[in-house]
């Protein structure tokens, strides 16, 4: 049976039926191995250090390769952390795109799976991606985002702040422990992130609050508004612009940004 693409309804969460598991008892959850482990990852960290602990630990808690946290404050997805190079670069390949799990998952607020990239529905939605992946030797990519409907843990109503960004090198789905975990580890990231200050109590605005722990957004936003300048067109455009650039010169989106902003690229009227 081929199932390329899964997206995760929410009723399949906080406990719910995962390939044909049912509610855990609370002693159960309490001996949580996985839950444990996470919380001697953390015990002691800084908020900011965590997702780049909880990145490092994913990889031996859960069936994948590799692990990448990314934010999605609005438009382009910008990398927070990696456990790899491997990880950092499939991460940054979906926001030069513009598509992959980890955006369609941002865009849902549910969990998207790609279970096989070589072919099938993942191959067919992101052709250029599931390329670039499976290139890489990666057949399976899965996305958990960071609040929304979808997440793990965090106030309610809080609306998606990024993804949680998993790849392994064998196709198929990931298992129902493996998705209880990475469950778990979405929510710490979010509670996480939400500990980060802020400059007035109860607003939640990820656009600047979330810009410092990934200096990248910025540069982005700001190479956006100059391209916007240079050209005369709106966010969008120039946003899919600099994408553009990016991938015809086999770049990430991120150092095209830095030239922009730097001065030493100019996107001129065709």
């Amino acid at each position: 049976m081929e199932e390329a693409v899964t997206v995760r309804p929410r009723d399949e969460r906080h406990g719910g039926s995962v390939g044909g598991e049912g509610p855990r008892p609370a002693s159960e959850r309490k001996r949580d191995p996985a839950a444990r482990a996470i919380g001697e990852e953390v015990r002691g960290a800084r908020p900011a250090e965590i997702p780049g602990r909880l990145c490092a630990v994913t990889v031996r808690l859960v069936d994948v390769t590799g692990a990448a946290v990314s934010l999605h404050a609005s438009g382009m997805p910008v990398q927070l952390c990696a456990s790899d190079e491997l990880a950092a670069y499939l991460t940054e390949t979906q926001a030069t795109l513009g598509e992959g799990p980890c955006l369609a998952a941002a865009q849902a607020g549910a969990a998207v799976f790609a279970e096989d990239l070589a072919g099938g529905e993942g191959a067919r939605r992101w052709p250029v991606f599931a390329m670039e992946a499976t290139a890489a030797g990666i057949r399976a990519a899965y996305a958990v985002p960071l609040g929304g409907e979808d997440a793990g843990a965090g106030p309610e109503g809080l609306g998606c702040l990024g993804t949680l960004d998993l790849y392994r090198r064998e196709p198929g789905p990931l298992g129902a422990r493996d998705l209880r975990t990475a469950r778990l580890l979405a929510g710490v990231m979010t509670v996480a992130l939400m500990a980060l200050p802020r400059e007035e109590e109860g607003v939640l605005d990820p656009g600047w609050w979330l810009s410092g722990l990934a200096t990248e957004h910025d540069e982005i936003y700001q190479a956006t508004g100059m391209i916007m300048a240079q050209l005369g067109v709106g966010a969008d455009e120039a946003m899919a612009r600099l994408r553009g650039r990016a991938f015809a010169e086999e770049r990430t989106a991120v150092d095209v940004a830095r030239d922009v902003v730097a001065q030493r690229t100019r996107f001129d009227r065709d």
